[in-house]
């Protein structure tokens, strides 16, 4: 790892773990709660201390400025629901791109076990090949998604995040398996940071315990989007996150200590 990598991850990050909010399905799904007026959902989820928010290229100049000093992330594919195939991500931006829009990483979206797999191969070796360049971080969106594949199956999910690694990504993101011990073997198939993704929970307390259980498996963080950006307190939930995340706290004092209502 260069040590200009080192340095950006420590800006996108705290001690190794993240807590990142992904905000680029504006170009998937509109704009829809939480992005249309994405500056106070940016200044909500950084006061709550998000490390990182991600977002596509075109969003940047609305992003700077609303941090509070957490980092930023430029999403370099995408695809729309309106489209064929959600799937079928494309190659939105360049690494040179994201630099100059004053980006701390790259992120992009694989789908392993789709019919699209191998051109997004490709994209995420070129990426990683020309971050290297330049000393960028690359955050893997590796998920589990084709024709027969089980999105939650420990051993998809493993091969998924191996895959970013193989192909030179510096951290992973994938779903979460459902449980610790399967997930303890996604984890255990890559030496890189592993983050989950948010999901579709059914409460704040399935939310903190999904990243609890996955904490307590050996992952290093989150990448949740709409259940952060979409949640009625978006400052509240980040800081319930976070609590997990970087306080070690379970999924009940977190949801305390952010003054969230507890659900019987």
């Amino acid at each position: 790892m260069t040590t200009g990598v080192r340095a950006r991850l420590n800006r996108i990050g705290t001690e190794g773990r993240y807590v990142m909010v992904p905000m680029d399905h504006g170009i998937t799904l509109g704009a829809v709660d939480g992005l249309e007026r994405i500056e106070r959902t940016i200044d909500a989820v950084t006061r709550g201390g998000a490390d990182c928010v991600l977002t596509q290229k075109g969003i940047a100049p609305r992003v700077h400025g609303n941090t509070n000093g957490a980092g930023y992330v430029v999403h370099l594919n995408g695809s729309t629901v309106s489209g064929p195939d959600t799937n079928d991500k494309r190659i939105t931006g360049t690494v040179k791109e994201a630099i100059q829009l004053g980006a701390d990483a790259v992120s992009m979206h694989i789908n392993v076990g789709s019919v699209h797999e191998p051109k997004q191969i490709e994209d995420l070796a070129r990426i990683t090949e020309n971050a290297t360049e330049y000393g960028l971080p690359v955050l893997a969106m590796t998920y589990a998604r084709g024709p027969d594949v089980d999105e939650h199956d420990a051993e998809a999910l493993g091969h998924a995040v191996r895959l970013g690694e193989e192909l030179g990504a510096d951290i992973v993101k994938t779903a979460y398996s459902g449980d610790t011990e399967s997930f303890e073997r996604v984890v255990a198939s890559t030496a890189l940071p592993v983050v989950i993704a948010g999901g579709k929970p059914d409460s704040d307390r399935a939310s903190l315990e999904a990243v609890r259980g996955a904490m307590d498996a050996g992952a290093a963080g989150v990448s949740m989007g709409r259940t952060i950006f979409q949640h009625d307190d978006p400052e509240a939930i980040t800081r319930a996150v976070a609590g997990v995340v970087h306080e070690d706290l379970s999924a009940e004092e977190a949801l305390q200590q952010a003054e969230l209502m507890i659900e019987a």
